[in-house]
């Protein structure tokens, strides 16, 4: 009887033994795997981008890009930001540019169509916004909205080249305000000032520049875009959201930008930061920031 038990003692302890080898040995393994898979971070190419943004992106991208790094380490991304237009014309020159994010379909429009520059499949829409009509708290305007900019003693306002600035001005003419033009980006700021009786106008290059003018107080009122006045809440009143039936949509498109100069390293990531940017969890990103991601 003693035999036998100690023969089963003995069984399941090599049994044991067998399962703690092969335990250490799984363990190794894994060890391995981890160990390649740092190896192969570590070894991963570092590449830079150059993402053209439209000013009225510059807070959101920020957030979207450090969230993109931490599964992208090697990938340096270099904004540059200003008014679509702006940035268009600097792509048309010749600046390396690796992906463009635009505040309006006409400035990508320009850059696949005509210009040929947007590499294939790579279009799509990512955010809608709405203009907003803004004030200092302290500043005790008259003004309402659109409809009453004539009583501001001053309005900041973007250049027709600039979406905001042509949002805007659509929006006047669909209020009747400015007479109707085959191209609403061409109205002078001049003609604006004197179809609401001569208030003073101060044109500005983008976006980020009229929300500055007001935010100081050098301008009474302003139009911006409803994601500028984020981190703003405190010091400005909103007087109007402009419905998108006077300005139409403000639908921000992405495109990867055909550059000779990048690598293939580089060309690989822009399609990959383009998906980042369209993906669900840069979505909760955008919406923090008050965009409107339900677009097609």
């Amino acid at each position: 009887m003693k035999k036998r038990v100690l023969a089963t003692l003995l069984a399941m302890s090599m049994v044991l033994g067998l399962a703690a080898c092969g335990s250490k040995s799984d363990s190794k393994d894994d060890k391995k795997e981890e160990t390649k898979t740092e190896a192969k971070a570590d070894d991963a190419e570092d590449v830079e981008l150059q993402v053209f943004i439209a000013a009225s992106l510059s807070k959101v991208m920020d957030e979207v890009a450090t969230e993109y790094q931490k599964d992208h380490p090697n990938v340096k991304i270099t904004f540059n930001a200003d008014s679509s237009g702006t940035l268009l014309t600097q792509i048309e020159e010749g600046y390396a540019c690796d992906v463009f994010f635009s505040a309006a379909q006409k400035q990508m429009d320009q850059l696949e169509k005509t210009d040929g520059l947007v590499v294939d499949g790579t279009r799509k829409n990512v955010v809608n916004n709405q203009v907003v009509v803004v004030t200092r708290k302290d500043s005790g305007t008259k003004v309402t909205g659109l409809e009453t900019l004539k009583d501001a003693s001053s309005i900041a306002l973007a250049g027709g080249s600039v979406p905001v600035g042509k949002y805007t001005r659509q929006a006047l003419v669909n209020l009747g305000i400015l007479d109707k033009v085959d191209d609403v980006s061409t109205i002078p700021t001049e003609t604006i000032s004197e179809k609401l009786g001569g208030v003073e106008i101060s044109e500005q290059d983008n976006v980020s520049k009229v929300l500055a003018a007001v935010v100081e107080g050098s301008c009474e009122v302003g139009t911006t875009y409803y994601s500028d006045t984020y981190g703003y809440e405190d010091e400005l009143n909103i007087l109007q959201t402009v419905s998108y039936d006077l300005t139409g949509n403000v639908i921000y498109p992405i495109a990867q930008v055909k550059n000779d100069e990048a690598s293939d390293a580089e060309v690989s990531e822009a399609k990959d930061f383009i998906d980042f940017v369209t993906s669900d969890k840069a979505k909760t990103i955008f919406q923090k920031y008050y965009f409107d991601t339900g677009v097609e």
